[in-house]
């Protein structure tokens, strides 16, 4: 029997090493992990925005770009024209008063012998329109775009930048 109690008195005193037995510490607790994870998004975003936001490149832009030229407006006589008359008794006007944005001064001289043709462009295709498609601020952006595009196949092989509305009436 002292056989029998001796093993379990061994095998007793092997649990209790196991039990007692400090539990090794991991190299990394989540705590140094998390803190590390943090420090690499912080170092991170910090480069990604600096590089983002281009002050790691290296090359320069022209000055050129830095001077902005002012732009250059012409005034156009005023044009008043009927309206297409769709079926109604009413004849209807449109006045507008129109301003070309030029993108350089010298060009001035250049459109202003073609400026009868300009106002004829204009009368030619202010006469064809509608009521109707004037409505709504797309129907002035349309007028727009139309008018621009038509001056511009008038002037060219000059061009202006824009078509400018100062007064638009219809009546």
């Amino acid at each position: 029997m002292a056989g029998k109690t001796k093993k379990k008195a061994e095998a007793a005193d092997a649990e209790a090493d196991t039990e007692e037995a400090p539990k090794a510490k991991p190299k990394f607790s989540r705590k140094m992990i998390i803190i590390a994870a943090a420090a690499v998004l912080v170092l991170g975003g910090g480069a990604g925005g600096y590089l983002f936001l281009g002050h790691g490149s290296k090359v320069e832009k022209p000055k050129e770009e830095a001077k902005a030229k002012p732009a250059t407006f012409v005034d156009l006589p005023d044009v008043l024209v009927n309206l297409a008359n769709s079926g109604s008794e009413r004849t209807q006007y449109l006045k507008v008063k129109v301003v070309l944005e030029l993108p350089d001064a010298g060009l001035v001289e250049r459109i202003k012998p073609l400026m009868p043709r300009v106002m004829d462009a204009f009368q030619t295709y202010l006469r064809e329109l509608r009521p109707t498609d004037l409505d709504g601020s797309a129907g002035l952006y349309r007028l727009k775009e139309e008018l621009t595009r038509r001056v511009n196949a008038v002037l060219a092989p000059n061009h202006i930048d824009a078509v400018l509305f100062k007064e638009i009436v219809v009546q």
